[in-house]
């Protein structure tokens, strides 16, 4: 089971986008995780992620996330995110991670 791990700066507009990227896991029996986080939490959340997706509030803080955890960090696709289109944004998480 893969574990998707989103930070952002609170977490209320990245909760919606988890739940929404739950039913599209769902929809196609994907088996995994998909969290949210403060990106003050990276270091610990990111220490059994598979990938880490920064919300674009967020992304500024890339180089010093990828310096916390070992899994890949990509920044959400601002559209994606703006829309909350939780399929375009686990596809994009599964791209990532080779699935």
């Amino acid at each position: 089971m893969k574990k998707i791990v989103l930070l952002c700066n609170g977490g209320l507009s990245t909760g919606i986008l988890v739940k929404k990227m739950k039913a599209s896991a769902d929809a196609t029996s994907y088996d995994c995780e998909i969290s949210a986080a403060p990106v003050a939490d990276a270091e610990v959340v990111g220490a059994e992620a598979d990938i880490i997706l920064l919300g674009p509030q967020v992304r500024f803080q890339m180089e010093v996330v990828k310096k916390q955890v070992s899994c890949p960090v990509v920044s959400i696709d601002p559209m994606a995110y703006g829309t909350m289109n939780g399929e375009k944004v686990l596809n994009q998480a599964r791209k990532e991670m080779g699935d």
